[in-house]
């Protein structure tokens, strides 16, 4: 019962977390009130913001804003994964909890322990995240007829095994040998069932929570959240991961899915939509510029 407690636990606490912070995250991003006469003062005292200025309207700017911020996240992911690595391979930082918690796993697991956490680790195997993915797009699909949502499902789900599987084979750690106590494959670092279910689970949760009031859409990322974490953390207690295995493989699923919400240009689920965003600021720019002129004629 300890280990249920814990894997349950763990995850209502991360699903909590994500559901606070999801309420807090604004709305809608409202310009500051600032006086016209006080930026042009300011644009003609500091000739460099102007030049800035400039560049925050321009369409190309503006793509290259978005891309951007998706190579950050991306990055940070990245930068994630290489430091538990490096964890991993000196023992150092969290990796010193990796044995301890391997043992707590094997030292208090029942019966009814082990097929409870079999049952919820299932829910980041392949054949889960499969059918969760079909059966989501397949809502999804039916209730707002937009295709765009099963090819961006569609590639969080692919692009997430191709990702963990790349990286657990230029890793290539062993896994844990104290007391494995279900099914396994592959190398140990990243946990692909948590890759797998941070970022296909966050991508059911943005799809799930389109059109709907601001709870239900934190209540889909705190579910999503806490789904994930408590399968990763089954997986430590069935003595196939060691901890870091499983924070790596949350980080690289909760990035993958950032790029691709980005890439898709978020709620608006549409390929390409920074870009298009883009072109069509550059397209009305010149008209409003037009109008501007003409009313101060």
């Amino acid at each position: 019962m300890l280990l249920i407690g814990l894997v349950l636990g763990v995850g209502v606490l991360a699903a909590g977390v994500l559901y606070a912070l999801s309420l807090r995250w604004p709305a809608v991003t409202v310009a500051p009130r600032i006086g016209g006469e006080v930026i042009k003062e300011k644009v003609v005292k500091h000739p460099g913001l102007r030049a800035a200025l400039r560049r925050r309207v321009d369409p190309g700017a503006l793509t290259g804003f978005a891309l951007t911020a998706a190579v950050t996240l991306a990055a940070a992911g990245a930068v994630a994964v290489g430091i538990l690595s490096q964890m991993a391979r000196r023992n150092q930082g969290i990796a010193r909890w990796d044995m301890g918690l391997a043992r707590l796993g094997a030292r208090h697991a029942t019966h009814l322990s082990t097929t409870v956490m079999r049952d919820i680790s299932l829910l980041g195997g392949t054949l889960g995240i499969i059918i969760i993915a079909l059966a989501v797009a397949a809502v999804e699909y039916h209730r707002l007829r937009q295709k765009s949502a099963v090819v961006f499902l569609a590639l969080v789900v692919a692009g997430q095994f191709a990702l963990s599987n790349s990286v657990k084979i230029i890793v290539d750690r062993a896994r844990p040998d104290i007391d494995r106590l279900t099914g396994f494959s592959g190398a140990s670092f990243p946990s692909g069932h948590a890759t797998a279910a941070a970022a296909t689970f966050m991508a059911c949760a943005l799809l799930l929570g389109r059109l709907r009031p601001r709870r239900v859409k934190a209540l889909c990322a705190a579910v999503a959240g806490g789904v994930a974490v408590s399968v990763a953390a089954t997986r430590v207690f069935l003595g196939v991961h060691w901890l870091t295995d499983v924070l790596a493989g949350l980080f690289l699923g909760w990035a993958w899915f950032a790029l691709c919400s980005i890439a898709f240009g978020g709620r608006l689920l549409r390929f390409g939509a920074p870009i298009a965003e883009s072109e069509q600021v550059a397209v009305s720019q010149p008209a409003r510029d037009q109008r501007h002129a003409n009313v101060a004629g």
